[in-house]
C-alpha cells in the first residue's frame, strides 16, 4: 500500500523546551490551533487521545487515536485507524538548530487505498489547515 504526506515545515525563533511545553499542553491547543480542539489524552507511549478535528470545508469530526510516539521537545506523534483500508499518522516534531532557534514540522501520513483518496479529495484543505497551524504554533511560542 502506498503512502501520502501532508507536510508544513517553519522556522520558530524560540527554544524547543518553550515549543514543547505549548505542545505538551494538551488541554490547552485550543489557545493557539483553531482546527484540533477539546484535546485529552496523556503523554505515554499507547495512550489514548482524543480530539475534534474541524478543517475548512470538512464536516467536524471527533478523533479517537494513540499516541505511537512522544519524546520531549522532539516529537508528538499519533495513529488513528479510520476505517477499512485507512490509516493516519499525525504528527508535530521540533528540531533545534542552535538555542532559540527551531523548525517546527506538523503533517499527516495516509495509509490505505481510502487514505490515498481522501488525500487527493481534501489536500488542499488539509494543506492550508496545517499552514494555518504551524503559524499559530510559531506565534505561541515566540509571543
Amino acid at each position: 500500500m502506498d503512502t501520502t504526506r501532508i507536510e508544513k515545515r517553519i522556522g520558530v525563533h524560540a527554544p524547543s523546551d518553550r515549543i514543547w511545553e505549548i505542545l505538551s499542553d494538551l488541554e490547552n491547543w485550543h489557545t493557539w490551533n483553531p482546527y484540533e480542539t477539546g484535546v485529552t489524552g496523556a503523554l505515554a507511549f499507547g495512550a489514548g487521545i482524543s480530539l475534534t478535528e474541524a478543517l475548512p470545508g470538512m464536516a467536524e469530526r471527533q478523533v479517537q487515536a494513540r499516541l505511537g510516539d512522544w519524546q520531549p521537545y522532539s516529537q508528538l506523534v499519533w495513529a488513528e485507524k479510520r476505517g477499512f483500508m485507512f490509516n493516519a499518522i499525525r504528527y508535530y516534531e521540533i528540531e533545534e538548530l542552535e538555542r532559540g532557534n527551531c523548525i517546527v514540522s506538523n503533517g499527516v501520513i495516509f495509509s490505505g487505498l481510502r487514505g490515498e483518496l481522501f488525500h487527493d479529495k481534501h489536500r488542499k484543505a488539509i494543506r492550508s489547515a496545517y499552514e494555518d497551524i504551524a503559524e499559530a504554533l510559531r506565534r505561541a511560542s515566540e509571543g
